[in-house]
């Protein structure tokens, strides 16, 4: 095997085995709940969940600024750097996360009052989140930390830390709901000893395999301006960008609904595919992140354009390999989302739109990794805007005549713009 693509599937495996035991935590909440006997904790749950999850996806910043600028920092072989970017990133996580704690009671109010969950399930939703806000500090200063790793060449941990936090999750909320029988406060207190379970265990494995980077630890230039602008600076462009990214996904929900309960069942569903696709593209997307920061910081043009080159080229067997399978098995693989055959049969006049989602969608993935490597974050920011116009507008002016596909064709329009811009700003990138 080519020594580059080794390169990029070891450190791209790990992620996408961490991607995907992520929706875990979630679901296995549900899974529990499901069997207490009452709908209305279901509804909390998925309600909570959902909050917490778009949230912490704004936050997220904290992991693809961090790993853009360790990987760097790696690259170049300033260790002071790496270690002082960790710090920083894991304090940044712990005052943001504590901010949440303190600010618990509008950020909840305001979170129910987007989400407008039914009457009889708010109190319920209430006393799920203001559980799960006490996990926001483990859960930003492991996202930090998770960048930092992937910055320096190490995805094994945070799947190891993944694995271990679902384990965790499991057996706690499990004692918890049926051996104390806390119902659905069991379940929260769950997932935050899983959250900060997780976070220690993350720590623990930083000091077995890192501890000899403590000597280049000095107060010096550790909160330095200029190197807190620069972490600010970077991470504001993603911030922002994430807020379009956010706008997008939460308008392709929230227009589904309007079309009633069976197209937002479908359009729910089906978006299982592009998740499912996302899980392993954004795997790569993290190697690339990682040798191409790593390759731009040391200035090695030739190992920094072969790695871009490998990286397509696994991109790409990958989005073919998820058209072929969308193509001959999308049919079957709704079944086993769901038994509703009214919900089946209606779906057959869009999974075409779902099998064009890889091939559509692969370079912003992969794109979007290079950038957050040489953290090129205006142009990350660049491209989520025109794309997310682009979507609004092609909605807007399709929308009588097409409808639902309307919605599809402008979600795919704004995948592949986000892959079209981004490609333009970087052949133009001196790299």
């Amino acid at each position: 095997m080519n020594a580059r693509i080794s390169q990029i599937l070891r450190l791209a495996i790990p992620s996408i085995i961490s991607n995907i035991t992520v929706p875990l935590l979630g679901l296995v909440d549900v899974g529990i709940v499901g069997h207490i006997g009452d709908a209305k904790y279901i509804g909390a749950i998925a309600v909570g969940t959902m909050l917490f999850n778009v949230i912490y996806w704004i936050f997220g910043f904290l992991r693809m600024g961090t790993g853009g600028m360790t990987s760097q920092a790696y690259g170049h072989r300033d260790f002071k750097e790496v270690i002082r970017l960790l710090i920083r990133t894991l304090t940044i996580g712990l005052v943001i996360g504590f901010l949440f704690i303190i600010l618990q009671i509008p950020l909840i109010q305001f979170g129910l009052w987007v989400m407008k969950p039914d009457i009889g399930m708010l109190s319920l939703c209430w006393k799920y989140c203001l559980i799960c806000i006490w996990g926001a500090p483990a859960v930003l200063a492991m996202y930090g930390l998770t960048g930092w790793y992937v910055g320096m060449q190490n995805t094994r941990v945070p799947m190891m830390a993944s694995i271990g936090q679902n384990i965790l999750n499991i057996i706690s909320s499990l004692i918890f709901v049926f051996v104390f029988h806390m119902d659905i406060s069991g379940v929260a207190i769950g997932t935050i000893i899983a959250q900060w379970g997780g976070l220690l265990f993350s720590l623990l494995l930083l000091h077995h395999s890192y501890k000899r980077l403590y000597k280049y630890f000095s107060w010096s230039g550790l909160f330095d301006y200029h190197a807190l602008y620069h972490f600010f600076i970077v991470n504001r462009d993603i911030f922002i960008r994430t807020l379009f990214l956010v706008s997008v996904f939460l308008s392709f929900t929230s227009i589904g609904s309007r079309q009633g309960a069976i197209i937002l069942a479908i359009n729910t569903l089906l978006m299982e595919f592009f998740t499912i696709f996302s899980y392993f593209t954004d795997g790569l997307a993290y190697a690339g992140e990682a040798l191409c920061g790593k390759y731009y910081g040391a200035r090695n043009r030739e190992a920094f354009r072969e790695v871009v080159y490998h990286l397509f080229y696994l991109g790409f067997i990958v989005a073919i390999f998820f058209t072929v399978i969308y193509s001959f098995a999308g049919e079957s693989f709704l079944s086993f989302l769901t038994t509703d055959t009214h919900v089946i049969c209606v779906s057959k006049s869009y999974i075409g739109w779902t099998c064009l989602i890889p091939i559509v969608g692969v370079s912003a993935f992969l794109l979007d990794g290079i950038f957050v490597g040489i953290t090129n974050t205006k142009g990350l920011l660049l491209s989520s805007v025109i794309a997310a116009f682009l979507f609004f507008i092609v909605y807007l002016l399709l929308r009588s005549q097409l409808h639902n596909h309307a919605l599809w064709l402008a979600f795919l329009l704004y995948l592949a713009a986000r892959g079209i811009v981004e490609f333009i700003l970087f052949i133009r990138q001196p790299v």
